[in-house]
């Protein structure tokens, strides 16, 4: 059966998903009043929690399906240097977003005093690591991006310190991490070092193949992929001996101890954190399958337009937050930031802000998903 030719709905109805869930956890990082880390156990509570754990979910599948969607992008009668030349140049335009655009969408902060390395970033370098290894056959491109993911986190017990003057090359492949320059007046924070983002991103490749099939097989196996990846994850992570290094303890009551069991590392993210994360996708990716309805449509709108909504919704959170700390008449510099305590909003609050802020995104959205679809200007290819 060929491949399917127009765009595959279910994939953009979970990138939309994803979209407006990676929503809340910004809205949370710029409206909330909590001071704390969510997934502390010693400090947070369910609510609270499953608010930040639930956008976990966000990264993977963003770079997951950006594999998937370049395996769809060659298969549309590209060739495979076409394809290399493709993901080269927008990897490449994707870093430099990353450093410039969005980093001033966090911070509004022209000089850059600060600059961190998040989720575009390793989109972007997953994009050069694909280009190089487009050429050879899915299934290979497939291979290599599960071994990375599978075996990455034996490198856990090497850190930065180890590498003198090559700290920084490593940091950059495998350890967050948060460095000065320019006399320490200046930082750059490595967030998402790029191992196993490329593995990620290369095992998303070879997922692609799976839209040859007719419908009713590829749902089959992906409700077997699903629960495959969930299993697997059950049993290692009940070992405690391998995939992440942060282990799970019984807690004080049984529903902590399942917190403490679900809470995985996500700088880098772990073999367990992909486990769980894209397993949970595989089954929603099955469900979604033929689904049609009038909400879901709304949701797709976001996940057609991934990337600008992406630069869009960072600033458009940030400038909102802004807004309505000078409206109440607090200094806007202490949004985010919040280091006197003089800002913010229970989860209340924070749910509020997230769904005013993802609705009027809508619009914009629906607008450039619109001139996408009547233009074919190349350049809109790299938006």
């Amino acid at each position: 059966m060929k491949l399917q030719t127009s765009r595959i709905e279910s994939i953009d109805v979970l990138r939309g998903i994803v979209m407006i869930i990676m929503a809340l956890d910004h809205t949370r990082d710029f409206y909330s009043n909590i001071l704390f880390d969510p997934l502390d156990l010693t400090k947070t509570n369910v609510p609270l929690f499953f608010t930040r754990w639930v956008t976990h979910f966000c990264a993977p599948i963003f770079v997951f399906l950006a594999g998937t969607s370049a395996y769809l992008y060659l298969s549309k009668g590209k060739t495979k240097k076409q394809a290399a030349t493709f993901l080269f140049t927008r990897g490449l335009w994707l870093i430099f977003v990353e450093l410039t655009i969005i980093n001033f969408a966090w911070s509004f902060d022209y000089t850059f005093s600060f600059v961190g390395v998040q989720v575009i970033w390793a989109i972007g370098w997953s994009m050069i690591f694909l280009s190089l290894l487009v050429y050879l056959k899915p299934l290979y491109i497939g291979i290599i991006g599960i071994l990375i993911i599978a075996t990455h986190n034996s490198l856990d017990n090497i850190h930065v310190e180890s590498f003198g003057n090559y700290k920084y090359l490593w940091a950059f492949l495998h350890e967050q991490y948060f460095f000065p320059y320019n006399n320490n007046s200046r930082f750059i924070g490595i967030m998402y070092p790029i191992i196993p983002w490329i593995g990620v991103i290369a095992a998303g490749f070879w997922f692609g193949t799976l839209y040859k099939l007719e419908f009713a097989k590829r749902k089959n196996i992906l409700l077997l992929l699903g629960i495959a990846c969930l299993l697997l994850f059950v049993l290692i992570r009940y070992s405690n001996q391998y995939g992440d290094l942060n282990i799970w303890t019984k807690q004080s009551n049984w529903y902590f101890t399942i917190l403490s069991f679900i809470n995985c590392t996500k700088y880098p993210p772990s073999l367990l954190f992909l486990l769980i994360t894209l397993g949970i996708a595989f089954i929603v990716l099955a469900f979604l399958e033929n689904v049609q309805s009038k909400i879901l449509n709304v949701v797709k709108v976001y996940g057609k337009v991934p990337f600008f909504y992406y630069i869009l919704h960072i600033l458009f959170i940030h400038a909102s937050a802004k807004l309505v700390a000078i409206v109440m008449g607090i200094q806007a510099t202490n949004v985010f930031d919040n280091v006197n305590n003089q800002w913010g909003f229970g989860l209340t609050g924070v749910y509020v802000a997230w769904a005013v802020n993802v609705a009027l995104l809508y619009i914009p959205c629906l607008w450039f998903m619109k001139v996408k679809q009547k233009r074919k200007d190349w350049w809109l290819s790299y938006l």
